[in-house]
């Protein structure tokens, strides 16, 4: 803060203050004058709708009391606490200070109930009931609004409960693709192909999941398929794990396998990201997610949750 906002803040502050000090004592000995009426009231000697007074009575003494209060309360928070520029207070408070001391304390808490769970295999995690529970919570509040509540995924994000998995299934890859992410990148081909390639293609990625397509032109789709995807998706389409290149023989498409949408991805390309939720929610609550995950798979228990 600058010099002068530090003064104007302490110019204003005080100012203000000393002229509410000031209006409470000089209405506390203003007397208006007046006149009494018939009854004894003092009245202003305003009179409407012929017998509407305006008495002259002092506010009652509790009010006036509260308005004092709050004069006392005001000084007494600006000696101890911020509030006049680069004033510190007496007790030396700050929002930074507090917050940390919050921070630290919630993070002892944290520690005392998953600390237990930051050694265990993820495999372990996903044979411990209270882990899974822990991890069905987290996988709700970070996880199902792009996977889905039931994990069955949805156009641009793939299914968790199947078998088939980008990056790879094993207890080790799914949790780098949960606690670090995954960042897809699937080249556009459209200029490279033209139109016509772009249509061959695909036929022939149909082809390879076994649907029934013109054969003459995924002979011609072949060829290109060698051409510009046979680096990632391997020679017989079973893709690559490494590169998250899926395989195109399962018939199981993130964005969808039909004619145009397949015609798209490989026009336009895709660039699908997986955020890593070590930066988000922190490392051991990302495990317990991925243990979640891990534990729909076959021979985790993924019947008897589905029950």
């Amino acid at each position: 803060m600058s010099t002068f906002w530090h003064w104007y803040i302490i110019i204003i502050t005080v100012a203000t203050l000393a002229a509410t000090i000031w209006f409470l004592l000089w209405t506390s000995r203003v007397r208006i004058p007046s006149t009494k009426d018939e009854h004894g009231n003092e009245t202003t000697g305003h009179v409407w709708d012929e017998d509407l007074r305006e008495l002259n009575n002092p506010l009652p003494r509790w009010w006036l009391g509260l308005f004092w209060i709050t004069v006392a309360f005001s000084i007494v928070y600006l000696v101890l606490y911020p509030g006049l520029g680069r004033y510190q207070g007496l007790l030396g408070w700050s929002q930074e200070a507090q917050y940390e001391q919050e921070m630290e304390i919630a993070r002892a808490s944290f520690e005392e109930r998953f600390g237990v769970y930051d050694t265990l295999a993820l495999t372990e995690l996903a044979s411990d009931p209270q882990a899974i529970e822990m991890g069905r919570n987290l996988y709700a509040h970070n996880c199902s609004t792009c996977h889905g509540s039931d994990a069955r995924g949805a156009t641009g994000y793939p299914n968790l409960v199947d078998e088939h998995w980008i990056w790879g299934g094993n207890p080790g890859q799914i949790e780098q693709s949960v606690v670090q992410g995954r960042r897809a990148a699937m080249p556009p081909f459209g200029d490279a192909l033209g139109e016509q390639g772009i249509t061959r293609t695909a036929v022939y990625v149909q082809q390879l999941a076994g649907l029934e397509v013109d054969a003459t032109m995924a002979a011609a789709g072949r060829q290109h398929y060698r051409q510009v995807c046979v680096a990632c998706h391997g020679p017989e389409g079973k893709g690559n794990p490494v590169l998250g290149a899926p395989d195109l023989t399962a018939g199981i498409y993130t964005y969808g396998g039909d004619p145009e949408t397949l015609r798209v991805t490989i026009r336009n390309g895709r660039n699908g990201v997986m955020p890593a939720q070590q930066g988000l929610i922190g490392e051991t609550r990302a495990r317990l997610a991925a243990a979640y995950i891990l534990s729909l798979q076959p021979g985790y228990g993924r019947e008897s949750n589905e029950q």
